[in-house]
């Protein structure tokens, strides 16, 4: 799990937390960071994914099946043209950019907004 320390910048009304670098993520696959929120610290999975109109997601690095954090240790893919991770526990399919389960549609993973500022990713929080 990245430990970078989260640094808070401002911009307008947003709050970004830079989380890691781009060289601590892994091409097509995905890699776990602490997130400190408002409602106090959170894992996260970051998905990197060079090429694609969008290249970066975060998502709950928490699976509600087996409830353990391994959400970023999941099978990267893409089912009807949109990118997804399999949980690797019990293999449910997680839409990259909401969240949302495919097998199960009262299931959601939290989604945050991310970005490269520079060589550093960013989340807002």
């Amino acid at each position: 799990m990245t430990t970078a320390t989260a640094l808070k910048t401002e911009t307008d009304t947003m709050t970004w937390q830079t989380i890691c670098s781009k060289a601590d993520l892994v091409a097509f696959s995905g890699v776990a960071a602490w997130l400190d929120t408002s409602d106090g610290p959170a894992q996260v999975a970051l998905f990197y994914l060079p090429g694609h109109d969008q290249e970066l997601y975060a998502v709950d690095h928490h699976d509600p099946f087996s409830r353990a954090n391994v959400i970023a240790r999941g099978i990267v893919g893409d089912l009807k043209g949109q990118p997804v991770v399999a949980s690797p526990i019990y293999k449910q399919h997680f839409r990259l950019e909401d969240g949302q389960c495919l097998e199960d549609e009262s299931v959601q993973l939290r989604t945050w907004k991310v970005s490269f500022k520079g060589d550093e990713v960013c989340i807002e929080v």
